[in-house]
């Protein structure tokens, strides 16, 4: 399972970045998950105030 960003949904607000324990999650005007990094512990998407962050 991987997780991924609602590109339309993502108001990049910064929360999930500092839930990540692995730094997968790149900024920018919409915020990414790298795959190869994630670890698909879930913790981005419990966070996220608007829901952007879904498993695949």
């Amino acid at each position: 399972m991987a997780y991924k960003i609602d590109a339309d949904t993502c108001t990049a607000c910064g929360t999930c970045i500092d839930e990540c324990p692995v730094e997968a999650i790149s900024s920018g005007d919409v915020y990414v998950i790298n795959p190869a990094t994630c670890t698909d512990c879930g913790s981005c998407a419990d966070v996220c105030p608007v829901e952007a962050i879904s498993a695949e």
